[in-house]
């Protein structure tokens, strides 16, 4: 590994305590779902016995997160379900919907074992957005539940319910206003509003119920006076006016120049990738690209505290940030060493391709 992408092998919770205040621009984790698998090490964060005590460690941990956070930082929580399920011979199980596998509760009891306290045979838990109110209970601002929908969803053998086809991804900020790069995530508009937005002569369309394109039921005209809302850009405090008046719109301000692009919505469609070096389940990469490019400047701080195999310091190597994982198991450790190494290799390649074919032009 290189001083730019750490990857630190320990309890997560105790390796945050020996990191700097407000060293970290940005958090993007994916933390152990309740109960969907046993890692095989001691300490491990997913296996307790009711999800109360899951939610009660994993904001422990996140309060660690959050001292080590900038005051501008942001920090992403991809956060999956479980459903409360009976077991027998061995104490119960929590089946997770991502629908690859459930970690079997290990208890010594026989016969059937009643779902957790508060929840009933066959209960959707609610995991989510329970760590969501938690961690706003403990000091977070809850600023936006994405909804990250999989065209790929893994089949499930149920016929009571729909197939599970989206998981959560939480934005939490440490601060009120905080660093948030909307224009490096930005998405491409729809055909139809670029043409409208493109129309010239908007006198000319005073009165007219619809615009060109195809429309649903009847629309405000459009034509006539603008909107003041895209005709004029807001105006600030060092604008205002010298005896402490309202600030103005300015009618000999340039109009906003339209561009093809628009704000990025809360629905990402991005497909499920398999990596043939673990045996768990990854988040994408292009799931996460969209927070590291908002969350960090290029040359910030990324940190996962759940490094897993390593794709959260893979993306942010990808897109010039540096990056700290905590992981506990020295085994997956290993398995994003290697995978971040080759990735460095592969990326000082090409840079050195890029280079000879300048060297050539010239």
């Amino acid at each position: 590994m290189t001083p730019s992408h750490q990857i630190l092998v320990g309890d997560c919770l105790e390796l945050l305590r020996q990191m700097p205040d407000q060293s970290v621009h940005c958090c993007v984790t994916s933390p152990p779902y309740f109960g969907l698998r046993d890692y095989g090490v001691d300490g491990q964060i997913g296996l307790e016995e009711t999800p109360a005590e899951f939610i009660t460690r994993l904001v422990e941990v996140f309060r660690e997160v959050r001292r080590v956070l900038r005051d501008d930082g942001t920090c992403w929580v991809n956060m999956g379900d479980s459903y409360a399920t009976g077991g027998r011979g061995g104490g119960g199980s929590y089946m997770a919907e991502r629908g690859d596998g459930a970690w079997k509760g290990r208890s010594k009891a026989s016969g059937w074992r009643s779902a957790p306290a508060g929840l009933k045979h066959k209960d959707l838990m609610g995991m989510p957005w329970r760590l969501a109110f938690a961690l706003q209970d403990d000091g977070w601002y809850l600023r936006q539940d994405i909804i990250w929908h999989k065209p790929n969803p893994m089949p499930e053998s149920i016929r009571d319910r729909c197939t599970k086809a989206h998981e959560y991804l939480f934005l939490l900020s440490k601060s009120r206003r905080y660093y948030f790069d909307q224009a490096a995530i930005s998405e491409p508009l729809a055909p139809a509003s670029v043409e409208r937005l493109a129309q010239e002569g908007w006198d000319d369309q005073e009165g007219r119920d619809r615009v060109p394109g195809k429309t649903n039921g009847a629309m405000k005209a459009v034509g006539g006076k603008r909107s003041k809302r895209y005709s004029f850009a807001r105006e600030t405090k060092a604008t205002a006016g010298e005896h402490g008046q309202k600030g103005q719109h300015r009618p000999d301000r340039p109009d906003i120049d339209y561009s093809d692009k628009r704000n990025k919505r809360s629905v990402w469609s991005v497909a499920t990738v398999g990596f043939k070096g673990a045996h768990f389940a990854t988040f994408p990469p292009d799931l996460i690209r969209p927070c590291i490019l908002a969350g960090a400047p290029r040359g910030g701080l990324v940190l996962d505290p759940f490094g897993g195999a390593g794709t959260t310091g893979l993306v942010a190597m990808q897109e010039g940030r540096l990056s700290v994982l905590c992981e506990l198991n020295p085994g997956y450790a290993e398995i994003a060493r290697a995978r971040l190494a080759t990735a460095w290799i592969e990326g000082a390649a090409q840079l050195d391709i890029f280079n000879d074919s300048k060297k050539i032009a010239r």
